[in-house]
């Protein structure tokens, strides 16, 4: 589990970080927190679903099929897809709250060095380019995710979210895998909303809950993912797995179009 902390001026003014290399960080990553603004590129490539947070949900791309293994992640720490999800990519910093409301960017503890790596800071007592880059990512991110939550919590109102009594195949000779603690949305209840509403889901609620439900379309993802990771354990496993199951799009790292 990373161990955050904030980053200070006069604290790491000398200080240097690890960048991240690939993402062995999510090795036991089950599901990865998904924004509206980028559901576009999640739809090619993920199954969608919602999980609880606190008394609401939490819209989330599936990763795994027992929660612990990420089949989307070779052993090396590479991306075995076209598209990482926005929550990931910012790694080893990250936005948290601080006491007073504020927003501080902090690093992972194993990630910060005294003296190896890229600096924090530049002569001037500014975030290094690369790191004030990386901020600006996160900011984005966590203005979308505001918007996100709202529209998560507008279809929780309506009442169209519902448990997700998902089974899996996993292959010849392997029992089907029950997943538990996922929500989708209720396409009968979204239907039957009447006008008024229906009228409070325009825009962003709308498209998440249609994201969600297209996108189950996509679940054979895992079980081939898992099929294909089992088959080929002992070989090299290609950069670009997508292109094996038939995926497009690229990752877009640290940029992303939040107003698209």
């Amino acid at each position: 589990m990373p161990q955050w902390i904030a980053l200070s001026r006069t604290q790491h003014a000398d200080s240097y970080y690890l960048p991240r290399q690939g993402y062995a960080f999510a090795i036991n990553q089950a599901v990865a927190h998904v924004l509206l603004a980028e559901l576009p590129k999640l739809l090619p490539h993920y199954a969608l679903g919602f999980i609880q947070q606190g008394e609401g949900y939490q819209p989330v791309a599936l990763l795994s099929l027992d929660g612990q293994n990420n089949l989307y992640l070779h052993s090396d720490g590479r991306w075995l897809g076209n598209y990482v999800p926005a929550s990931l990519r910012g790694y080893p910093f990250t936005l948290a709250n601080t006491e007073d409301g504020q927003k501080a960017l902090c690093i992972d503890q194993a990630h910060l060095t005294s003296d190896q790596g890229e600096p924090l800071f530049d002569e001037e007592g500014n975030l290094s380019q690369k790191v004030a880059k990386t901020l600006d990512f996160l900011q984005q991110c966590d203005k979308n995710r505001q918007v996100t939550a709202a529209s998560t919590q507008k279809l929780h109102e309506a009442g169209v979210i519902e448990p997700w009594p998902l089974t899996l195949e996993r292959g010849e000779g392997q029992e089907p895998l029950k997943v538990n603690g996922l929500y989708r949305i209720n396409e009968k209840a979204l239907n039957s909303l009447d006008a008024d509403a229906y009228a409070t889901l325009r825009g962003g609620p709308m498209a998440l809950a249609h994201a969600q439900l297209f996108s189950m379309s996509q679940l054979s993802q895992l079980t081939e993912r898992a099929k294909f990771h089992a088959k080929h354990a002992t070989q090299e496993v290609p950069e670009n797995l997508d292109s094996v199951l038939d995926g497009m799009e690229d990752d877009d790292d640290l940029m992303f179009d939040f107003d698209s």
